[in-house]
């Protein structure tokens, strides 16, 4: 049995650049297809956030026309009310990557709001990389990246890297209203960035690093976590 660290966004909101406040949160595919597959599995799972503040799910990742019907978005919600992790996360500044496997971020627009610039994120992304522990980001979580830079310098620069593209932020009527593009910012970072289509489950593996582009990734990343960690 392996022991899991999920590090999740404690963002209910994320600010736009007109100063408005999109409601949002983790989305609940990338959370509950992994957690199921993991829990299944009988690997352990930890939650952190932020100040360990409960994660807030994105309603809208809950709706049945999001969710890919109204059956699944049952079954999402019914997964997220049985995670009783969930219920008690741990403080971010408490998490030691020496106590865990391997450790997941899933995404949501919450990241781009509360874990670009936190420095407990940037410090266990950072350990995790340079562990060899396997380390999956998935869709806008790879914003927690971000933190990861001293003096400009990312120590996932040269990695192969793919994360919600500038393409599906447009497609969501977001693009325009955003602070900053994910994928710009992963581009500059120096990261080598690469892409599926729209919607479509697409990862990528580099090394211990394991990233997916939008929440159709997040299943096909459980399992190859789990291949990884058998």
């Amino acid at each position: 049995m392996a022991k899991l660290l999920f590090v999740m966004t404690g963002a209910r909101y994320w600010t736009l650049k007109d100063g408005t406040r999109h409601a949002t949160g983790y989305w609940a595919e990338e959370f509950a297809a992994p957690y199921k597959a993991l829990t299944e599995a009988d690997h352990q799972v930890v939650v952190a956030t932020p100040h360990g503040v409960v994660p807030n799910v994105d309603m809208m990742s809950l709706r049945p026309d999001m969710a890919g019907g109204a059956q699944i978005a049952l079954e999402l919600e019914g997964i997220i009310r049985s995670a009783e992790e969930m219920r008690r996360p741990i403080q971010l500044s408490d998490a030691r990557l020496e106590d865990y496997d391997a450790v997941y971020f899933p995404g949501g627009h919450g990241p781009m709001e509360d874990l670009w610039d936190d420095a407990d994120a940037g410090r266990l992304l950072t350990a995790a990389l340079a562990s060899g522990k396997p380390l999956a980001v998935v869709c806008h979580a790879p914003a927690a990246m971000l933190a990861t830079r001293i003096h400009g310098v990312s120590p996932f620069a040269g990695y192969r890297v793919t994360a919600f593209t500038n393409d599906e932020e447009n497609a969501v009527g977001l693009a325009s209203k955003a602070r900053w593009l994910l994928e710009d910012e992963l581009n500059d970072l120096g990261v080598d960035f690469t892409r599926g289509e729209m919607w479509k489950p697409y990862t990528v593996v580099d090394r211990n690093l394991y990233t997916g582009q939008n929440p159709a990734s997040a299943g096909v990343l459980a399992e190859r976590l789990l291949k990884a960690l058998t």
